[in-house]
């Protein structure tokens, strides 16, 4: 990444639009017009070979006719005048271009690019709207529309969207400070921007409307560094792409492009929402409050049912209610009516004033228990909606001015006309509000998101233990040896070993060739253990249990014999040209409180590697309830990945079931993590089902797909691991103590 001229395109002295033209409707002639309202100061020059003049403004017969090199161009002008044009104004000293138009082939691309690069002229598009920076009054697009200025800046592949955002924002008062159209990204991307408006004073905020993300590394990178200083938001158009390739495993099933996105920008301490509105009111929200200090809301209400709409969105969202301590409710019970809530939601009644308002929130914020509050009014005839907002207005005032706690205030002003002072006062003075209370709870939400992305992207790993060695040569022999025998699949012997490298507990696997084997073997197996397990041994075969290739709890060597003559007269019924290669015979595990868990393996093809932790089992697809995350992770990082998923919650125990061992699965999670590093040859893995209870973690069953000799080397990992070589008996814990650079391109 680099912003090497990107000063150029967004801080320019001069502006000239090549392909300028007087008729009416075309991009050329509403691009002048734009620039010419906008408010620019600096010089704007028209460049048309066919004109001496446009609406009565001089215009040049070429680049090289201009009295000096402009700061920035816009160009206009047919695809195959652009990578002349490009040089040309190289030459003449530019350093940065918005090329606005469409249908630039791959070849004319390329050939653009060539020009461009001996002067290191950044391009912005082709195929964009343009670029719009309201603080300096340029406005070098054919928008219908000039943004308002403000603190906010966006950033989107869509133009389209970008004027329907504009006169969306500026019927509500919303400002920018830049509106950049990225167009097809040739030159300049989502990563370049990032970084440049990581160090911009100008903005306050970044909101980010995202098809796709091209050079994930840089990507990821930027986004880190962005999202330290200031809210970076964005809306990932696709979520629902049928994006879903045919897989050879449960985690390439379940793994999808929106799912890596979600990974991405939760690494990244990216804010991501839904919907349009949803930017605005995070962009709001975040630029307006301080960082929040806890997830617990206080909610203080004149009317009672507005409390309880917004405790059920509360809940909905999985939002936590302050509990309010002894000396807060004496506080409230000496100066409110009888009749106040006695809790929280805080109602005080429906003749609140503003000195009620006053009383209550002062005690509310002295007692600092509370993340944030969230203050509401229902319109009554009672009291004035207008001095109860101007209450809330002083208070904090006041409070700030005597230097007292400031946790974030955020309101809620029901009603039309009856609020509308309200919500003026409150946009003047910068206090968060929203129109329901719905909208405000999910601000909240907003909030607490943001708060949880920043710890996450700041905190600093912890050491793993010190007593952890893996073998990644062993590993790698056994990868290297089924890559030369044109394997695509390890055997479940194989897969099992490389897992074994890693310190990960397997059950221990016997080979079989034919039933009377299968038999001796479990004549060895029983001779310690209760039961067995005989599983068809096959490439051709991905779920063994689907076509009946496995069968549990066999209890002496004739009914394993059995069991695998079974399995040969029904595979060769059902599935003729599946090749057999044998048995795996092994002892039955009998943990019956273990979860049946999954950790896998996939390959994306933006972000490369994606690791995957969820319910496992046979309806592993079924449940659906599974979390993706980029590697590297550490334990600190896997046990963030498992925390988003509902099995957590019954990992840590329920009724008489003891808590599992989550510190075992998080460790399994950064061994595989450290797997996937080391073993580039590795494009998908399953461990399913992995148990896990009180006593640790074991896996019964794995499935790992590897390179084979006619596939393209993985894509690379998004995030640069740590600068150690995952070498024989490495541990984990020098990976951990390794320099922590938050600015090394998206380091974990």
């Amino acid at each position: 990444m680099t912003v090497r001229n990107l000063e150029f395109l967004f801080a320019p002295k001069s502006v000239a639009l090549i392909g300028a033209s007087p008729q009416t409707g075309s991009v050329g002639k509403i691009i002048a017009a734009n620039l010419a309202t906008g408010g620019f100061t600096g010089p704007i020059w028209l460049v048309n070979p066919k004109y001496s003049e446009i609406d009565g403004k001089p215009c040049f017969k070429s680049v090289t006719e201009l009295p000096s090199a402009p700061g920035l161009a816009v160009i206009a002008t047919p695809a195959g005048s652009i990578p002349k044009l490009i040089d040309e104004l190289g030459r003449k000293g530019t350093r940065a271009a918005v090329v606005i138009t469409a249908g630039v082939t791959q070849d004319l691309r390329q050939a653009m690019l060539a020009a461009a690069q001996p002067y290191l002229l950044r391009i912005q598009g082709p195929n964009c709207l343009g670029l719009m920076l309201p603080p300096i009054g340029l406005d070098a697009s054919f928008g219908n529309r000039a943004p308002l200025t403000g603190e906010i800046a966006f950033v989107s592949q869509s133009g389209a969207l970008i004027t329907a955002i504009v006169d969306w924002a500026a019927g509500r008062g919303i400002g920018f400070s830049h509106v950049v159209s990225l167009g097809d990204m040739s030159d300049i991307d989502f990563g370049d921007v990032l970084d440049f408006l990581a160090g911009d004073s100008k903005s306050n905020a970044i909101l980010l409307y995202i098809e796709q993300v091209t050079h994930a590394a840089k990507f990821m990178s930027a986004a880190r560094r962005a999202a330290r200083v200031k809210p970076v938001i964005v809306i990932k158009a696709g979520r629902h792409a049928e994006g879903a390739k045919a897989a050879q495993s449960h985690t390439g099933a379940l793994a999808g492009a929106d799912s890596a996105y979600e990974a991405a920008f939760r690494r990244a301490g990216l804010l991501r929402v839904l919907e349009l509105q949803d930017l605005f009111n995070a962009a709001e929200i975040l630029a307006r409050q301080p960082k929040l200090q806890g997830d617990r809301l206080t909610i203080l209400t004149n009317g009672g049912g507005a409390g309880v709409l917004a405790v059920d969105r509360l809940a909905d969202l999985q939002g936590q209610l302050t509990a309010l301590p002894d000396a807060t409710i004496q506080a409230l019970n000496a100066v409110m009516p009888s009749t106040w809530s006695k809790g929280n939601p805080v109602d005080i009644v429906g003749d609140a004033d503003a000195n009620r308002y006053t009383q209550a929130l002062d005690i509310l914020l002295d007692a600092e228990n509370a993340a944030a509050i969230l203050v509401m009014n229902c319109p009554t005839a009672l009291a004035s909606s207008s001095e109860g907002a101007k209450a809330i207005v002083d208070t904090r005032k006041r409070r700030r001015d005597a230097g007292k706690s400031d946790q974030p205030l955020l309101t809620c002003w029901l009603g039309d006309r009856a609020a509308k002072e309200a919500r003026e006062l409150f946009a003047r003075e910068r206090v968060a509000t929203f129109e329901t209370p719905a909208d405000a709870v999910e601000g909240f939400m907003q909030l607490v998101r943001y708060a949880r992305a920043q710890d996450e992207l700041l905190v600093t790993p912890p050491a793993m233990p010190s007593s952890l060695v893996f073998d990644s040569k062993a590993a790698s022999a056994v990868i290297a040896s089924s890559i030369a025998r044109g394997q695509g699949m390890l055997s479940e012997f194989d897969a099992k070993a490389v897992l074994s490298a890693y310190g990960i507990p397997v059950v221990a696997t016997h080979i079989a060739k034919t039933p009377d084997d299968v038999a001796a073997l479990a004549a060895m197996v029983l001779a310690n253990e209760n039961a067995c397990v005989v599983k068809i041994l096959s490439d051709d075969i991905s779920h063994k249990s689907d076509v009946g290739g496995v069968r549990l709890g066999l209890e002496s060597a004739d009914l394993a014999r059995d069991a695998a003559k079974a399995m040969l007269e029904r595979i060769a019924r059902e599935h003729p040209k599946a090749r057999i290669d044998g048995f795996t015979v092994q002892a039955m595990v009998n943990r019956p409180r273990a979860h049946e868990l999954i950790i896998g393996v996939s390959e994306d093809t933006t972000f490369g590697p994606i690791l995957m932790f969820g319910a496992g089992g046979t309806s592993v697809e079924v449940v659906h309830d599974t979390a993706q995350a980029l590697p590297p992770l550490d334990v600190k990082l896997a046990h963030d990945v498992m925390r988003q998923t509902r099995v957590h919650k019954l990992l840590e125990g329920y009724r008489d079931r003891p808590p599992a061992d989550i510190d075992a699965i998080a460790l399994t999670l950064a061994k595989i993590s450290a797997m996937v590093i080391a073993h580039p040859e590795i494009r998908e893995l399953d461990i399913n089902p992995l148990l896990a209870d009180e006593k640790g973690v074991i896996a019964l069953d794995a499935r790992v797909r590897i390179l084979s000799q006619t596939e393209k080397p993985r894509q690379p990992l998004s995030i640069t691991p740590y600068p150690a070589h995952l070498e024989q008996h490495v541990t984990l814990p020098e990976l951990a103590r390794q320099p922590h650079n938050p600015t090394h391109p998206a380091r974990g």
